[in-house]
Parts: structure tokens; sequence; C-alpha cells
């Protein structure tokens, strides 16, 4: 008897699973679009997207409302293509680069456009530099003004 006469699911085969290349992990992903024109600034998205075999799905929600995500995606050289599909409204056209820190590019409708950038959870936002400085825990504490110190 097979698995699917016994009424249990069949496992996927390789074919099925999503994809295993660590710049394109399938779940959560965060980002933002940027928008010259009124509106102007920066906003944030949410996406669960799924990688698998060099296609990009999911679904998300920025301050236009819900959207689904159709899409391609390539191992080779990090380029991606997708459309945005606001449910009941426009499509974007999204197109960009995966060089380890999350996908970011240009988006598009007609004649309007703008940058993107999105990443896995888990990674920071890779697009906001920061400084960080570390210094050694000196092995004795400074004397006190006034204090003689012992050298040597």
């Amino acid at each position: 008897m097979t698995p699917d006469e016994a009424g249990e699911p069949e496992q996927p085969t390789a074919a099925c699973e999503v994809e295993t290349d660590p710049r394109f992990p399938s779940g959560k992903w965060g980002g933002f679009w940027l928008q010259k024109i009124l509106p102007p600034g920066k906003w944030p998205q949410e996406m669960l997207l799924t990688f698998r075999q060099g296609q990009i799905s999911g679904e998300g929600r920025d301050r236009i409302g819900p959207f689904l995500i159709r899409g391609f995606y390539s191992t080779e050289d990090g380029r991606c293509r997708w459309t945005k599909r606001y449910i009941g409204k426009h499509d974007v056209y999204y197109e960009g680069f995966n060089e380890g820190k999350g996908i970011w590019g240009k988006w598009s409708i007609d004649a309007s456009h703008g940058g993107f950038h999105i990443w896995p959870e888990g990674m920071s936002d890779p697009s906001n530099a920061t400084l960080e400085a570390a210094a050694d825990v000196p092995a004795e504490v400074p004397a006190a003004v006034g204090e003689s110190v012992k050298v040597g």
C-alpha cells in the first residue's frame, strides 16, 4: 500500500524543497521601499517569502495594503525580479540583486520609480551603517589624580 492509499501525505521530493543558498532563505523578510513623490519617505514592508527552484512567491503588507509576490531569482548571479500585486489595486515591478546582505534594487510603476532593500528576519538592517569601537579593559585601574603610580 502506498502512503497516499493509506491516507498519509506523501513526503516532498527534493525538487519541491526550498532553496538552500543562504542568500535566499524562505520565511519572514522585512525591509523598506523609498519614494520621492508625494508622500515622500522610507516605507517599511514585511513579507513571508518562499524561494524554490528559481521562483519567488509570497505575500506581505505595507502602507498601501496587503500584496502578493511572484517572480524569479538566480543563485548564479544573485539577480531577482518580481511583481508585487496589491490586492484589488495596482502592480509594482521589482528588480534587484542579492550579494549576501538582502536584496536591494529598484521598483517601478509606469514612469514612477524608487529604491528598495529587503532582508531575511534575523539580519539587522544592512543599510544602517553603524560604527562600533572596542577597547581592552585595562589590567590595572589608573591612579586618581594626585596619587603616585608605580611603574615597572
